[in-house]
């Protein structure tokens, strides 16, 4: 008998360029997804998280979990510059990830170079509505 509908966890399995980010999402691998998005050596993550100011420990956890494959994780903080908090970032660099803050689109764009030059590269990008 079927199941219905199975809704599960956003989550692509591999490491790919962003394509286009804006309309509060981003294209991916020939895929789109709406909201914010982590992307990690396990792939690309849906992230729930919306704006810089609730950025956290426990918002990067996965980025926590995965720090043996990270050198630098790069978030994309929306549509603004907007400062990574101290402690948090102290916690980084202690799990041994290095961050640069800055505009999502400019995170974008710096993910994408770093992926093509095979960098231990990492991306914590909040969704914007302009490109």
């Amino acid at each position: 008998m079927a199941k219905g509908i199975e809704i599960r966890e956003a989550h692509f399995p591999g490491r790919a360029p962003i394509d286009a980010y804006g309309s509060g999402g981003f294209r991916f691998a020939d895929m789109s997804h709406r909201g914010s998005i982590l992307c990690l050596p396990s792939g690309v993550h849906g992230w729930d998280v919306s704006e810089a100011s609730t950025l956290s420990a426990v918002s990067l956890q996965r980025v926590f979990d995965e720090a043996d494959g990270i050198e630098v994780l790069l978030i994309g903080m929306g549509p603004d510059f907007a400062r990574v908090p101290p402690d948090l970032q102290a916690e980084l660099r202690e799990a041994g990830v290095v961050t640069d803050a800055m505009s999502t689109g400019a995170a974008v764009r710096t993910y994408n170079v770093l992926l093509a030059e095979d960098r231990a590269v990492a991306a914590a990008l909040i969704a914007v509505d302009k490109a």
